[in-house]
């Protein structure tokens, strides 16, 4: 098997994937880049590794790299997998792939040009949980899937001490909230519709931010069934024994499932099995490799190693930009529908009005 060669921009949360990909064998982390050149001496010396640059364009053009890794800031995100691109690699983009629609079509002709494959790091998707519930999904066990409920939800007042968090283009729905609505969408990917309201704290306006913090949303798919979205990021939390930060629950004919995270557990309720909790607790090590439950190493390890997969067959690997799009073009009509206090937005009608290809 090929062992691909990585170079990873940004290294806040670049520091997970920095681990995966030393701890792989399918990868070599090739040289590191962070436009602070205080956090590339402190991830040399945490990691022991010296080949790092402060200029992206020394990283894109090193010839032996064959994916960039992206973990800037969600604004920067277009130029940065563009001149990727442009630069003849293949790409991993941490979520979101855009902060809006702008862009999209620019960047789904881009990659078509390029020739290159971008995959979108929705790490929820590859958490213990995550991963056995996927795997039960396909099996069917879950019989005629009903409904898909999904939340993002945490005490995240901590984020708004970030500088680049309070720059015009921060959204918590594109930064946090994202995770629960790709979760929906994995599972419904036909969604036509949703409906939803937000409100914004005054955690929030005290930053100078007036971008919703607590949302709450329906979906429809073509089928009829029906989906839900929950986030809320500038209120005490009750702890995640209580309420895990993220969670899915799929709820079907023949069983109902919810994965959590960041606990690792699985309950499921199937036919003739009864009621079951899995634990993973002997994980924890491999997804939590720093301090307390931080970052997502384990995660990205397992999403790198999905992406050399795809770079072997040939096969695309999901998200890709065309999927992340669509995740785009459903929180267009969300935000839609808040502005407009609840109506209900179809997700075609945003697809057509934004020309999307």
């Amino acid at each position: 098997m090929k062992t691909y060669k990585l170079g990873v921009v940004g290294l806040g949360e670049g520091r997970s994937i920095m681990s995966a990909a030393l701890s792989s064998k399918r990868w070599e982390l090739e040289m590191v880049c962070d436009i602070n050149p205080s956090m590339c001496e402190l991830r040399a010396e945490e990691f022991g590794f010296n080949r790092w640059t402060t200029d992206y364009g020394t990283l894109l053009g090193n010839p032996d790299i064959d994916v960039i890794a992206i973990y800037t800031p969600d604004q920067l995100h277009l130029t940065h997998i563009t001149q990727a691109l442009e630069a003849g690699k293949h790409v991993i983009c941490t979520k979101p792939l855009l902060t809006s629609l702008e862009g999209s079509n620019e960047l789904l002709e881009t990659v078509r040009k390029s020739g290159k494959r971008v995959f979108v790091g929705q790490s929820s998707r590859f958490f213990e949980p995550m991963i056995r519930q996927r795997a039960d999904f396909e099996k069917g066990r879950h019989g005629d899937v009903q409904t898909v409920e999904a939340h993002y939800i945490a005490d995240s007042r901590w984020f708004l001490d970030k500088p680049w968090s309070r720059q015009r283009g921060f959204s918590w729905m594109y930064n946090f909230m994202i995770h629960a609505v790709d979760l929906v969408r994995w599972y419904l990917p036909g969604v036509t519709e949703v409906t939803g309201f937000g409100n914004v704290s005054e955690t929030s306006r005290s930053y100078g931010l007036d971008t919703w913090d607590t949302m709450r949303f329906l979906v429809r798919d073509d089928q009829g069934r029906i989906g839900q979205i929950s986030g809320s990021y500038t209120l005490p939390a009750l702890g995640s024994d209580v309420e895990p930060g993220i969670g899915c629950v799929i709820r079907g004919t023949k069983g109902s499932s919810r994965a959590e995270y960041s606990n690792l557990r699985y309950h499921t309720h199937f036919a003739g099995e009864g009621k079951v909790t899995h634990s993973f607790e002997e994980m924890h090590d491999y997804y939590f490799r720093f301090e307390g439950k931080s970052h997502h190493a384990g995660e990205y390890q397992n999403y790198i190693e999905y992406f050399a997969e795809c770079l072997d067959t040939g096969a695309v690997p999901l998200p890709d930009v065309e999927e992340a799009v669509r995740t785009l073009a459903l929180m267009a009509a969300m935000e839609r529908s808040m502005k407009e206090g609840g109506k209900p937005i179809s997700i075609e009608d945003i697809v057509r009005e934004n020309a999307l290809a």
